[in-house]
């Protein structure tokens, strides 16, 4: 069993560390809701958070630093 939740943890982190890369590769998707938390300098913050998801997805994907990643994500959360 904890096999499996290893594998679906991995996955999921990777999931989020693709997503935080489309935020390089194609902001358009991104820019209305970052337009709407972040009114001013909404590409900076949509490349900030583009950044953190990726650094959070991959910290998420490996068991050595999952739960230091899962600690960033409350405080990402939090910035949010």
């Amino acid at each position: 069993m904890a096999r499996k939740n290893s594998r679906a943890a991995k996955f999921a982190g990777l999931a989020v560390a693709g997503t935080g890369l489309a935020h390089f590769t194609s902001p358009q998707l991104f820019d209305g809701i970052t337009k709407q938390a972040f009114p001013r300098n909404s590409r900076q913050h949509l490349y900030i958070n583009g950044g953190i998801e990726t650094a959070l997805g991959l910290g998420l994907s490996s068991r050595k630093t999952r739960s230091l990643a899962a600690v960033g994500t409350i405080g990402y959360v939090a910035y949010l």
